[in-house]
């Protein structure tokens, strides 16, 4: 156990308030490869505070790999790094952490069984005393955890439940509020609505927001464009390891930006083969050249 009076990792990060105009992380020409396989090549990336970059792709379109890479937990093979303008190169998921790169991944690595705060300060608890006799701080860690979820708008009657019984929505957002507190500056997200209902995909959105407001960058990573475009700045669209589309919410439409995350070619294709099946009416499906429209992409700050 480690003693977090403070905050463990907010300590580390004071000296480095964030520069709006600069990123806080950073890709140029990214890539991995896994022996002969090529993951992922050739991606650019900016991630800044107060935004969400939506990074969207179907299954195998490289989403996985660029998680792993900028989290820490593979490092790149081809291209560049850079975290506040500097080159790096994570061995280990826990120096990313250090430098402020938080990721909440879809299994949230909670303990079900465990109570609602002892699962916020989980490997990071708060202690008391001297030293050999030091024991674990419970009722700060309580009243902290109730603060902090409460500051993100989330209000719980009994800190001592287990989290396994809230709300995959509400489990979300305990881990987003509890990656803030740490001292989260980039907060990366995987996945967080996909297995979740309208309603609770809808709670975990305000929290998304939530963190931008807080001076964040969020990674958001999803294959629903929907739910991008509630609370996305940028997006990002990967396909086969290579970035297919980079835009502002300026320079993208909700309708292309479904059509080029579904595939405008492939989908123009699907709707040829189901005109040649009985009993299936395609006449109010759109045209080839409508789902392959062009998409202005970002010519500054591809991220």
């Amino acid at each position: 156990m480690t003693s977090n009076e403070t905050g463990t990792h907010g300590a580390v990060l004071e000296d480095t308030p964030p520069e709006k105009d600069r990123p806080l992380v950073e890709l140029r020409g990214a890539g991995k490869s896994y022996g002969n396989i090529r993951a992922l090549h050739g991606v650019d990336l900016k991630v800044f505070p107060n935004q969400v970059t939506c990074v969207l792709g179907d299954n195998g379109a490289g989403k996985s790999t660029l998680i792993k890479i900028v989290s820490g937990l593979h490092q790149h093979t081809e291209g560049e790094f850079l975290v506040d303008g500097e080159p790096v190169r994570f061995s280990t998921p826990r120096e990313a952490l250090d430098k402020g790169i938080a990721t909440v991944y879809q299994d949230l690595a909670v303990v079900p069984l465990m109570p609602v705060w002892r699962n916020f300060f989980l490997g990071s608890e708060m202690t008391k005393g001297p030293w050999p006799v030091r024991r674990l701080d419970i009722e700060k860690m309580k009243k902290t955890a109730d603060e902090e979820l409460r500051n993100m708008g989330i209000v719980l009657d009994d800190m001592e439940q287990p989290i396994g019984t809230l709300s995959g929505g509400q489990r979300q957002c305990v881990a987003i509020a509890r990656a803030v507190y740490f001292g989260a500056r980039v907060l990366i997200l995987d996945e967080p609505t996909a297995a979740l209902g309208v309603k609770q995909s809808g709670v975990v959105l305000k929290y998304i927001a939530a963190a931008r407001e807080k001076g964040l960058g969020v990674i958001f990573i999803t294959h629903n464009p929907h739910h991008a475009y509630m609370v996305g700045d940028h997006f990002s669209v990967l396909r086969l390891g290579t970035m297919e589309l980079s835009a502002s919410r300026s320079e993208v439409s909700l309708e292309e930006l479904t059509n080029h995350m579904a595939g405008g070619t492939e989908l123009a294709s699907l709707k040829h083969e189901l005109s040649q099946v009985r009993g299936v009416d395609v006449e109010e499906l759109p045209e080839a050249g409508d789902l392959t429209a062009p998409v202005a992409t970002s010519s500054e700050g591809k991220s």
